[in-house]
């Protein structure tokens, strides 16, 4: 890296003026809780799940847990998850007391496998939540029909896959409910937030409560809920981020494409046929010695990072009694995890920026 080169970050959240202003706009109301504001984003947001009801949370993670909630899973119940993800898929599955089944995943999308997941049905099993990771869809149209055959709910976690597709379905309008995370190096963000999808009328309305400590009048609690409510600040903020959404989604598109006929020396993300790879993150495998594949590349002023470097079968929470994994085999996930490097993608890089990520990639792909 020259000294008039500043260094290239792994990702660059989007706050602008336009995002500015329709904060202090909010502000200025007074109306800064579940309003307005709130209310037009969801419905906004439909647009890009095929129409579904959707109900705005704090977080992805929020979106999770009351999904699971509202579905009526707890002690008892088993859900398939794969490890080869953030913690909180994981986690939220815990905090309503069921428990995670790990399954493995497929080399290329680096998303659930569904023979892995037709393996691993008991009688105790209640729902599958494959996750869309780094904004490849999951094999859906595989996954659906095993979820059909043995009458179990499928709960997707979207939280990297605003506007990903498969054979024309956008994530989120697969399962009995979908959940997106707008944290602030998501493809678009509202500063922090959630949303979960959903078909089923009387399903977004349980979901409406719940977020909201269980009633939707005033001091008319109907049922136990949580407060896990979106902001209007925060729905503001991501009403403007979704406008830009599908130009931004187009240039990550085109940053891969570019990328992918120049790198050398790492395995580029394959995309599935029929799949909208909406690229949250771009992430290549390396089988050379990677930490010094990483170090070289920062070196040169690249930003990079490893997601994820410990599978979550193998957090301290999902530990044995013994301190050990417990029965999980899940080899591809294990080589993901030693292999998986991510490098920019997002939306603001220049050309120069591109040609720069490649140079320094092929180069330092030879010597680590």
């Amino acid at each position: 890296m020259s000294a008039n080169q500043a260094a290239i970050p792994p990702a660059r959240p989007v706050i602008g003026e336009a995002e500015i202003d329709a904060a202090v706009r909010v502000l200025r109301s007074g109306m800064v809780v579940q309003g307005p504001e709130v209310a037009a984003f969801e419905r906004e947001f439909g647009e890009l799940v095929a129409g579904r009801h959707c109900v705005a949370v704090n977080s992805g993670t929020s979106a999770l847990q009351l999904s699971l909630m509202a579905l009526g899973y707890g002690p008892g119940d088993e859900v398939i998850v794969p490890s080869f993800s953030f913690a909180a898929s994981a986690n939220a599955v815990r905090l309503v007391g069921a428990t995670p089944v790990f399954v493995d995943i497929e080399p290329g999308s680096f998303c659930v496998d569904p023979d892995a997941v037709a393996a691993a049905i008991t009688p105790r099993t209640v729902a599958i939540m494959p996750v869309h990771l780094y904004g490849h869809p999951a094999a859906m149209d595989r996954l659906m029909p095993i979820a059909e055959a043995h009458g179990l709910a499928v709960v997707e976690d979207a939280a990297q896959a605003h506007a990903a597709a498969l054979n024309g379905t956008p994530v989120g309008a697969f399962g009995a409910v979908g959940c997106f995370s707008f944290y602030p190096t998501k493809n678009m963000h509202s500063l922090e937030g959630g949303m979960i999808t959903t078909a089923d009328a009387e399903l977004a309305r349980k979901l409406r409560l719940l977020r909201n400590q269980g009633m939707e009048a005033r001091y008319q609690n109907e049922i136990v809920g949580a407060n896990m409510r979106m902001t209007d600040v925060a729905a503001a903020i991501g009403r403007v981020q979704l406008t830009q959404l599908a130009g931004w989604t187009d240039k990550r598109r085109a940053n891969a494409a570019y990328l992918d006929e120049r790198l050398t020396g790492v395995v580029t993300p394959p995309v599935a046929e029929g799949a909208k790879h909406v690229y949250h993150q771009y992430t290549v495998r390396f089988t050379g010695d990677r930490d010094a594949f990483q170090a070289g590349l920062k070196d040169l002023g690249i930003g990079n990072a490893v997601y994820y470097p410990t599978p979550i079968h193998k957090l301290k929470p999902y530990l044995g009694e013994d301190g050990q994994p417990g029965p999980w085999k899940l080899p591809e996930t294990d080589r993901a995890a030693e292999e998986v490097v991510s490098l920019p993608i997002f939306p603001g890089l220049t050309t120069e920026e591109l040609d720069r990520i490649a140079d320094a990639v092929n180069t330092v792909a030879v010597r680590a």
